[in-house]
């Protein structure tokens, strides 16, 4: 650390706080910092997705970064930005990773998610890489926070076919949504849009396959590639 080499243990500003009495000072430090690590469009996202009780979220097109392996977000950046060297890829796998943190500590958030079929069939790195993020579904599938449904190709229109969305609950508000597109995010705070939304994730779980069925799948298209 007094090198400034690697990045910074996640439970060291809390031990920081505990030590120096400073009231949370340097975990708040610490989150700005994690968020500067992303773009600007997604930067309050990232600041509210570690003070999130409950997170519900619907992907069209690629695996939730919060759920990614490290190769398959590897291969995603790598062909966004074909120019970035390794060393510069490497950072922005290891800050998607530390997003992760908030599935894994001891009080996570409730956390419901909705990925299209298409995601699953498309093969992004490789046979290896999407064996292994298929497992990685099927394991987060499991846990009991967590509720995570397949969208089958077969289901008809439905609201949220424009993209893809993220509902954000924290303690001391209501509900925020964030949308996104290539290289572009919006959070969404009026009362009446977000409840229009969140009414359409509703609708979407209600069409998606159950959670047994869609661990089924994912086992089955693991299996076979």
């Amino acid at each position: 650390m007094e090198t400034c080499v690697g990045p910074i243990p996640p439970d060291l500003p809390a031990r920081l706080d505990q030590v120096f009495s400073t009231d949370g000072l340097f975990k708040r430090l610490y989150e700005e910092i994690t968020a500067q690590s992303f773009p600007m469009h997604s930067r309050r996202r990232i600041e509210l997705e570690p003070k999130a009780v409950s997170i519900s979220a619907w992907s069209p097109t690629v695996v939730p970064g919060l759920l990614q392996t490290a190769p398959y977000a590897r291969a995603l950046l790598r062909e966004g930005d074909p120019r970035a060297s390794d060393e510069e890829v490497a950072t922005l796998v290891r800050a998607r990773m530390a997003r992760q943190r908030v599935l894994k500590g001891t009080s996570p958030p409730d956390f419901s998610v909705v990925i299209c079929e298409s995601v699953l069939r498309r093969n992004v790195g490789g046979p290896d890489v999407m064996r292994e993020q298929l497992s990685a579904l099927l394991a987060h599938g499991s846990q009991r926070t967590t509720v995570l449904q397949v969208m089958p190709l077969s289901a008809e229109t439905h609201g949220l076919m424009d993209g893809s969305m993220s509902i954000l609950t924290t303690p001391d508000g209501p509900p925020v949504i964030y949308t996104e597109g290539i290289r572009s995010g919006t959070i969404i705070d009026d009362a009446s849009t977000v409840r229009l939304l969140s009414r359409s994730y509703d609708v979407l779980t209600a069409s998606a396959l159950s959670r047994d069925a869609s661990a089924r799948m994912i086992q089955q298209l693991m299996e076979a590639s």
